[in-house]
């Protein structure tokens, strides 16, 4: 009584979708806020993890830098209790930026620190200047590509470098350099600093998977607090560099560098743009992880209030000392992780780092160097992500993301980022100046396909293959692009008169590609487009030969997507083919028509592996060997798969729970039917021993639960999900962290979902808001 199946494909998505999320998000606002001594508590936790993330750190970008180690110690100070207090993003954490560490070292490297300093303070006062420009949002029009492609440069040449100090040698100022004279230092590696920096790297990579409760107590300690103590204490007894903290002193003023103006507002412009760009970015990421809890901050954040808050803190930053700033996604989402609920926490882990600066610095100075390389090595790789590879690739600008990471390898992060800039730029040119147009003839006449954009530059070619539809015969002409200017339109429009005035008839269509004056097939309506009355799903009257039937109906509706939905998914379907599947969830629902999973879920080809039957049922193991379908689907999914959840969804109207209220248990000869729906004798137990008030529970959230069905509909969907918590390879993976268990409850006329919060024991609906953008 199961099937399995994949999800049937759909278009690209649109931005504004409501998607099922990684877990149950409580209705935000002023009644789901904590009380302000929770509050305090929770900030105060928060601003002690971040600490302990940013000090090992802070140390480690100063050390990769160049810059004496005490700078990253006063930009994690400044960057807390400054922009904390003034930025925009009240849960972003600002610190030493990753993202120009390149830049920097190399500013030493040529200027000196103290000039490196000047240039901090001057692209301060250059996002100073852009905050009250109020730009920041147009700062964002810049290509993701361009972004991934800049960190993953900025990461490749991170990690490059710090191999050289984990290896024992000294890192040189050329990415290019550094990759040359890598064979000859893995040849001749330091025994002692390779140890090091191997047993910072496990324990970093090792330290948030743990199993049980070992695990859970040892995440409370960030994994780079763990790696560097862990290190520290490997490194104990032996010959080693060390940190080394100057005695503090008043900070030297800054100076101009001894260069050509030229030379020096591209520094700052560098300095400016990565460092702008890298706050923003991660002001937004943290902005939508803060987002999806229940006791979230109101509003969202004030981009140019951030960046005027990130020029203060460089401005500050440079005159004191220290590295320049800005917000990190690392550190902002360890904030949001740990619970802080305002600035407080931002606040406090700055004064924690200057306390620390000031009352341990004895404590500091036992810390070997190669484990501060190999935590900034880790990070550099980190920065350089697959799954922005995957997303780019995705959308056809992975020569936008590759131009920009060579750059940034080979000749830096300002040139690179023109590089990749200029790349965009020829892609897009490229891409609204290609127009293919193709002649076919079919057995009613002529068919002129025009894919891309129709300017003047396709006028000739247009006209060329318009040329080849004879006279006196049909023809249909297809304009599938969202753009036709004026000279496009008078040669066809021209064409179709002298077509017409020779005894031919011209039908043309619009962007969907399907003729606006006939339907051509069986289903009129055009792909992806929402249904009303079914009209979508019924032979066109002057084309049905045959009375109007199922049949009819169904090969109709394979004609359109062999028509008009094939080509936009033949591409991903052929690199799944290629690939193979790799889903990242498991959706088991009713085998109800009324459910289509695709469109409740706004997901497309190779994203849901989907489990239907009669009731959205999952037999517990060892229950009945008939039953084998929908335990072998979920084994393949999680041990195979390996889905990264599970959502059981229930649904209003629901036969399956209609037949269980009304059916009596049949002992003598029962049919498929009455054998299966023994499975859900379960639910309809634990609804009549929890009561027509559910006990606390079972509810609706907005809404009383209308009747008994629709209560064993969502008792169901809990009952469900107990049940597959007795399987074993689910509760392993369950126990392990990487396996998430969801209820769902979909009300057919409503078109409402409503997402199980089980704590609450209430099924709380999904809002349509905007999806946030993806950085």
């Amino acid at each position: 009584m199961s099937q399995t199946e994949k999800s049937p494909p759909q278009p690209p998505r649109t931005p504004h979708r409501t998607e099922i999320a990684p877990g149950p998000r409580m209705p935000s606002g002023p009644g789901t806020r904590p009380k302000r001594g929770r509050a305090v508590r929770r900030d105060l936790s928060a601003s002690a993890v971040v600490f302990l993330l940013a000090v090992p750190l802070s140390l480690g970008l100063a050390l990769a830098t160049g810059a004496p180690l005490q700078a990253g110690l006063v930009s994690a100070v400044v960057g807390g209790i400054v922009a904390g207090l003034l930025g925009g993003a009240p849960l972003q954490v600002t610190g030493a930026a990753t993202g120009l560490l390149v830049v920097t070292a190399d500013l030493v490297q040529r200027y000196g620190w103290r000039a490196t300093c000047a240039i901090t303070v001057l692209a301060g006062l250059a996002q100073i200047a852009l905050g009250a420009l109020r730009v920041a949002r147009a700062a964002l029009a810049i290509s993701p590509a361009i972004v991934h492609g800049m960190l993953a440069g900025i990461g490749a040449t991170i990690a490059l470098g710090q191999l050289h100090v984990v290896l024992g040698g000294s890192p040189d100022s050329s990415a290019l350099d550094n990759a040359a004279a890598l064979p000859g230092q893995l040849a001749h590696p330091h025994a002692v600093a390779l140890l090091i920096g191997a047993v910072t790297v496990a324990v970093l990579l090792g330290w948030g998977r743990l199993p049980g409760r070992v695990g859970r107590w040892a995440r409370v300690l960030p994994a780079p607090l763990a790696a560097v103590l862990a290190a520290t204490a490997v490194s104990a007894g032996t010959e080693v560099a060390r940190v080394e903290l100057p005695s503090w002193r008043m900070p030297e003023l800054p100076v101009l560098p001894d260069g050509s103006l030229p030379a020096l507002a591209a520094a700052v412009l560098t300095v400016t743009l990565v460092a702008s760009m890298e706050s923003l970015l991660s002001a937004l990421a943290v902005d939508r992880l803060a987002a999806e809890r229940p006791d979230a901050p109101t509003g969202r954040a004030q981009l140019n209030r951030e960046l005027a808050g990130q020029g203060v803190a460089n401005t500050v930053s440079g005159l004191l000392g220290g590295l320049p700033v800005s917000g990190g996604a690392m550190r902002g989402s360890a904030n949001v992780r740990a619970g802080a609920v305002t600035r407080r926490a931002t606040v406090l882990h700055g004064v924690w780092v200057l306390l620390c600066a000031g009352l341990l610095a004895t404590a500091l100075e036992m810390i070997p160097l190669a484990a501060l390389a190999a935590l900034v090595m880790i990070v550099g790789v980190r920065m350089v992500s697959f799954a922005h590879i995957r997303h780019v690739q995705r959308h056809r600008e992975f020569p936008v993301y590759a131009a920009t990471l060579g750059g940034v390898v080979l000749f830096g992060v300002l040139q690179g980022v023109v590089t990749g800039i200029a790349v965009a730029v020829f892609l897009a040119l490229r891409r609204l100046t290609h127009t293919r147009i193709t002649v076919t003839e079919e057995a009613d006449g002529h068919r002129v396909r025009v894919s891309g954009q129709l300017t003047f530059l396709a006028v000739p070619r247009l006209t060329r293959a318009l040329a080849q539809v004879p006279a006196h015969t049909d023809a249909v002409v297809e304009l599938c692009g969202s753009f036709m200017d004026h000279a496009a339109y008078e040669a066809l429009q021209s064409w179709s008169a002298a077509h017409r005035a020779h005894g031919g008839r011209v039908t043309l269509g619009g962007r969907s590609g399907r003729p606006l004056a006939a339907q051509a097939g069986a289903h009129p309506c055009g792909p992806w487009t929402p249904w009303r009355n079914h009209h979508c799903t019924r032979p066109a009257p002057e084309r049905a030969a045959v009375p109007e039937s199922s049949g009819s109906q169904l090969l109709g509706g394979v004609s359109a997507f062999q028509r008009h939905t094939a080509p936009l998914v033949r591409e991903e379907l052929s690199r799944l083919a290629r690939e193979g599947q790799r889903p990242t969830q498991l959706f088991l629902t009713c085998a109800d028509s009324r459910l289509v999973t695709s469109m409740i879920t706004s997901s497309g080809p190779g994203d849901l592996f989907t489990v239907r039957n009669v009731g959205n049922l999952m037999p517990p193991p060892g229950s009945d060997a008939s039953c084998d379908s929908v335990g072998a689907a979920i084994e393949y999914a999680v041990e195979v798969l390996r889905v990264g959840s599970i959502t059981v969804c229930g649904h209003s109207g629901c036969g399956a729970m209609a037949a269980l209220l009304s059916t009596a248990p049949v002992d003598a000869e029962p049919t498929p039917l009455a054998r299966w729906l023994r499975h859900g004798r379960p639910s309809l137990a634990r609804m009549q021993r929890i009561g027509r008030l559910g006990r606390g529970e079972v509810a609706l959230s907005g809404r009383p639960v209308s009747d008994d069905q629709e209560r064993l509909a969502l008792v169901n969907v809990m009952q469900q999900l107990d049940h597959l918590r007795a399987h074993p390879c689910v509760a392993r993976r369950v126990a392990e962290g990487t396996l998430a268990l969801h209820g769902m409850y979909f009300h057919v006329g409503e078109a409402q979902a409503y997402v199980l919060d089980e704590a609450a024991g209430r099924f709380c609906a999904v809002r349509g808001e905007p999806a946030p953008a993806t950085v």
